[in-house]
């Protein structure tokens, strides 16, 4: 097996530094640009190639799992220090990989004049510390993690084999972006991680993570105009309404501080996302009460049967489409398509088996439902 550079890291290694060097340059001369450090091409090109050979390697029979992260050990809170710098070439990678496949822990890069080498694990970065996750063979996710606190890392690039996506770095040619899925993007710098649409992104990751796919509805609330799309009786429903999750996100900026807020967050967002798995869909509020779960779709009274709506995907090069709902998925994405036709105010989050996860809303100014296929943001 040849270690040469591959093609697909040679195209998005110039891409993913332009991206780095737009955030580092947004924050020069603030306190925080002490700690972090911008890849340049050579750096993001050489951690992907040995990410990439490492992927395809097996070690007891199981392929390795690994995140490395590209920053010195003074930067890093507590970590964990090899006694000798260790090369970096998928070999070592592939070997230490059973040791550090958890969720949360890093593999530190560093350079020692033009080489690059492992210096230990650490379990914190800083913001937009450059991270290069390998997820299964020949799929890795560039990606870096938020300004705003805990949460899902912001991905940049997937690499697929040979495939190559780039995430949009701005929303301007998605017609009515929803909130979500700028947030998901990790654009909307100003708004905290901790409210009910950052949460959103959250249960998102949730959803996919959980394999079983699901629908995930989200409804304006003090209204009951939704259930005119809800197959009555509904099957499961939660009466009085749980409100878990809203009761965290309504606690001070102090509270949400704390490690422990942020457990208990993690642990309602997966306590109703797994109600998702069930045979229909969850349904909840826009401030995160949940109201049902195995809840089944239909047409509302009067309205007209959905026959198009847009699907686009949130990467460089992808084109608008105008297709029947049907291309988008199975059952789910047909009457998600059509829950959103009906009730504009709502959002429809759909996961499939297979990973492939979309954000259905209404987009006024084209008139229909849009479909945004997000799975390249949740890796």
């Amino acid at each position: 097996m040849s270690e040469s550079s591959i093609h697909s890291a040679k195209i998005v290694a110039s891409a993913v530094a332009s991206h780095f060097e737009n955030h580092f340059a947004a924050i020069a001369g603030k306190e925080s640009d002490a700690f972090l450090q911008q890849p340049d091409i050579k750096t993001i090109e050489a951690i992907i190639n040995a990410g990439f050979w490492s992927s395809l390697r097996r070690e007891e029979g199981r392929s390795p799992k690994i995140s490395l992260a590209f920053l010195p050990p003074g930067e890093c809170e507590n970590p964990l220090l090899f006694g000798r710098k260790l090369p970096l070439s998928p070999k070592i990678l592939t070997k230490i990989a059973p040791g550090v496949e958890r969720s949360g822990i890093h593999l530190g890069v560093w350079r020692d004049s033009e080489e690059l080498y492992l210096w230990g694990t650490t379990k914190s970065v800083p913001p937009f510390c450059f991270i290069l996750e390998v997820v299964e063979p020949g799929l890795l996710v560039v990606k870096h993690r938020r300004t705003q606190g805990f949460g899902k890392f912001v991905n940049v690039a997937i690499l697929d084999g040979d495939q190559v996506k780039i995430v949009l770095d701005e929303t301007s040619t998605i017609p009515d972006c929803p909130d979500l899925l700028t947030n998901m993007m990790g654009l909307n710098s100003t708004s905290s991680w901790n409210t009910s649409i950052n949460v959103l992104v959250q249960m998102a990751a949730s959803m996919r993570a959980h394999g079983r796919g699901g629908a995930l509805l989200v409804v304006p609330k003090d209204t009951d105009e939704w259930k005119r799309s809800i197959v009555q009786p509904i099957t499961y429903p939660v009466a009085p309404s749980f409100n878990g999750l809203a009761q965290l996100l309504q606690q001070s900026k102090q509270e949400k501080q704390d490690v422990s807020w942020q457990t208990a967050l993690n642990r309602e967002v997966d306590y109703i996302t797994g109600l998702s798995a069930v045979d229909g869909a969850t349904i909840i509020t826009q401030d995160c009460e949940l109201l049902a779960f195995g809840a089944k779709i239909h047409r509302a009274s009067g309205s007209e049967q959905v026959e198009k709506i847009i699907l686009t995907e949130p990467v460089v090069g992808n084109k608008a489409l105008v297709v029947h709902p049907s291309l988008t998925g199975g059952t789910r994405h047909l009457s998600a398509a059509q829950f959103v036709h009906d009730q504009k105010g709502s959002l429809a989050l759909v996961a499939s088996q297979d990973g492939r996860f979309t954000i259905f809303a209404w987009s006024p100014c084209e008139g229909m439902v849009h479909a945004h296929r997000v799975d390249s943001l949740l890796l």
